[in-house]
């Protein structure tokens, strides 16, 4: 059987200004495809530096708990003993999407270097 590649992406759209970009979380498997909305800050980015830390150190994590805007979980064993993002959308679509995915060595530091980046440009 072929190997099912589940993706989770979260895309700047466009700036909002020096303080704030208007961004989207994508998610995309063989049975759901969908996106949200979200504002990022500065805070927000550097709030997903240290959840990727604290991912790499073997913790699950959470991103953007708030009441306004979606909220990114990655759990390293999830409801099928697999690592799996949770993306809740409570304030707006009210919609929760549960999907698996491959944490590749070398995946956590991907996403630090590119946050980095992103953020070395500002």
């Amino acid at each position: 059987m072929a190997r099912v590649e589940n993706e989770v992406r979260v895309v700047v759209e466009s700036s909002m200004g020096d303080a704030s970009w208007e961004a989207k979380i994508e998610i995309t498997s063989l049975f759901v495809r969908g996106a949200t909305l979200l504002v990022l800050s500065r805070p927000k980015l550097e709030s997903w530096t240290q959840a990727l830390e604290a991912l790499s150190l073997g913790q699950d994590i959470t991103w953007m708990q708030t009441d306004r805007g979606p909220t990114v979980s990655i759990q390293l064993e999830g409801e099928r003993d697999c690592p799996e993002v949770v993306v809740e959308d409570e304030s707006i679509s009210m919609v929760t999407v549960r999907i698996p995915i491959a944490l590749e060595e070398g995946w956590v530091a991907s996403h630090q270097a590119r946050i980095r980046r992103f953020i070395g440009s500002l």
